[in-house]
């Protein structure tokens, strides 16, 4: 199940506003392009950001989200129809053959059940083809960074157009072991409408993550750095190796 900020129309309408800096996504362009991809899964795209902007770059896009309002915002954008746009996930894909499949932002964290996650490694393992490459980002646990999760640190009054403004703030609900619970609040003051997401995301040692992925059967290339958040993310650079696992 999608959380609210991406299930619901309304909030998923007024999802790219109200998070209008993705300069964070810039790392995984210059990655593409490292890599010479030409035809990317992006899992978990959301409202189609990133898989626009490899589009634009003559980049065949699969793009793949479990939250059908997402879907629709993302179809709905100008050059949508570069890109190849699936309501569900990765563990249920038709066959691909793609030299980069990727996981942006929080992503990774929000597949919390180790279930879902072990099957969405496999189903991007056997997406790429031999060679080709799994990236995407997780924070480190030891940074806290849930510890600015509150209110007086997010609030916030975004002024859309066509909606006027919107109010919004996070405060952190639960910690308990690696999960950690959270929930943005949304006040539309063109009706008063209140609306509300709960979300959970795990937080997972790089170890432990390093551990899965070559469980999987991948090849862990490097542990990066995430350029718009040094010292706070691990950016897990894995390849499918040229010889597939027995």
């Amino acid at each position: 199940m999608a959380d609210d900020c991406f299930g619901h129309p309304r909030l998923a309408a007024i999802y790219d506003p109200l998070d209008a800096d993705r300069s964070d996504l810039d790392a995984y362009v210059r990655m593409a392009e490292e890599f010479g991809a030409r035809q990317v899964l992006d899992i978990g795209c959301g409202t189609g950001v990133f898989a626009l902007l490899l589009a634009d770059r003559g980049i065949e896009v699969v793009g793949v989200d479990p939250a059908q309002a997402s879907i629709d915002v993302a179809r709905g954008k100008p050059g949508s129809e570069r890109a190849r746009w699936i309501c569900g996930d990765a563990a249920a894909l038709p066959p691909l053959q793609v030299d980069l499949a990727t996981m942006t932002a929080n992503v990774a964290q929000a597949i919390v059940d180790p279930q879902a996650w072990q099957r969405t490694l496999q189903g991007a393992y056997e997406a790429l083809r031999p060679g080709g490459h799994l990236v995407f980002e997780t924070r480190d646990p030891a940074r806290r960074a849930w510890e600015e999760w509150n209110r007086e640190a997010s609030y916030a009054v975004t002024e859309i157009p066509g909606v006027g403004g919107v109010e919004s703030w996070v405060q952190l609900i639960e910690v308990s072991g690696p999960l950690v619970t959270f929930r943005w609040t949304y006040v539309f003051a063109a009706d008063g409408q209140v609306l509300t997401s709960d979300s959970t995301l795990r937080f997972r040692e790089r170890e432990e993550v390093e551990t899965q992925l070559v469980a999987q059967g991948y090849v862990v290339e490097s542990v990066r750095d995430a350029p718009d958040r040094p010292g706070r993310e691990f950016v897990f650079l894995a390849r499918r190796p040229e010889v597939s696992r027995v």
